[in-house]
């Protein structure tokens, strides 16, 4: 059993709704599950009809549910940092460090990288607090960038602590020179190599416990978005689960939506040949809108019998 999914995709093919419904399935399979927004703009509280926040909230039986802020994360990590600083570098540079700092909760990568420290701390939770943790991602760009983060951020963060050690043996070097002992510990180094260690294993867990569910909609821009994503995913060392295809047009159908046939059958074709593994399930085109519970609940039973979270 993997424990750990993630549902991604092209913004408006339903991913929230797979989301919440895959979420559902396993819960009702007996496991506690978490299902987690990533994307800024939160539609998961609105599919399940309950308003929620950053911390997990119980929105039924053995089903738990938050959205994620990748910007309040952000603050967080950037007043650690300001903290760690606070207690590392010499008082005189420290007005010129806030400055920097409070520039950069706006700058690009912070927010993804804070996003991805929350992440991380919810994966450690699987297996204790939770069985299952099923994450509506941002749109496909976004999730790719979030989940090729260990690996982009483990060198850099490296070279910090490679930094860190140089200038803190020039130190010692220094205070032996003068007969002095300069033991003291470094709370920024230890921090340095703490996160390193953390990102090592989050790259690792994500490669041996987790899948991509790819979703998107039987149209040729979804299906070019699809393609790169899957590629790009795979190249990162990440493993795809079963595709979710929504909205397929029934065979047959007459008026408006037969015009739809034609290209719905050529994309169907190129997924069966580019997903032959690990497969993929056809979610059919539904009159609802599948925000309501008992709507929700069909759906998740037709993703338990695909055995797309199994």
């Amino acid at each position: 059993m993997t424990a750990i999914r993630f549902l991604g995709g092209k913004g408006g093919v339903g991913k929230t709704t797979m989301a919440a419904a895959l979420a559902m399935a396993q819960s009702g399979r007996g496991h506690r599950t978490l299902v987690v927004s990533t994307d800024p703009a939160h539609s998961l509280g609105d599919v399940l009809a309950t308003p929620l926040g950053e911390e997990p909230a119980e929105v039924a039986p053995g089903l738990w549910a938050a959205e994620v802020s990748g910007e309040a994360q952000a603050h967080r990590r950037v007043a650690e940092i300001t903290e760690d600083a606070e207690q590392a570098l010499p008082r005189e540079v420290l007005p010129a460090v806030r400055r920097h700092l409070a520039r950069a909760v706006d700058s690009p990568g912070t927010v993804e990288a804070a996003l991805l420290d929350r992440l991380t701390a919810l994966v450690e939770q699987v297996g204790t607090e939770w069985d299952r943790l099923v994450v509506d991602s941002a749109p496909t760009g976004h999730m790719v960038r979030l989940l090729s983060l260990p690996a982009l951020l483990t060198p850099w963060v490296e070279g910090l602590a490679r930094q860190r050690e140089r200038t803190r043996n020039v130190d010692r070097m220094a205070a032996g020179m003068l007969g002095k002992a300069d033991e003291a510990p470094d709370p920024l180094l230890d921090r340095l190599h703490a996160r390193r260690r953390r990102l090592e294993w989050m790259r690792e867990r994500l490669r041996e416990d987790s899948l991509v569910h790819l979703v998107l909609v039987p149209e040729h821009l979804p299906l070019a978005e699809t393609l790169r994503a899957a590629d790009t995913l795979v190249e990162a060392g990440m493993r795809l689960g079963t595709l979710i295809v929504n909205r397929v047009v029934p065979e047959g159908e007459t008026g408006v939506l037969a015009g739809r046939l034609a290209q719905q059958s050529e994309v169907l074709q190129s997924l069966r040949e580019r997903f032959s593994t690990p497969g993929m399930v056809h979610v059919p085109l539904l009159a609802g809108a599948l925000t309501t519970r008992p709507e929700l609940a069909d759906l998740a039973a037709l993703l338990d019998r695909a055995e797309v979270g199994t």
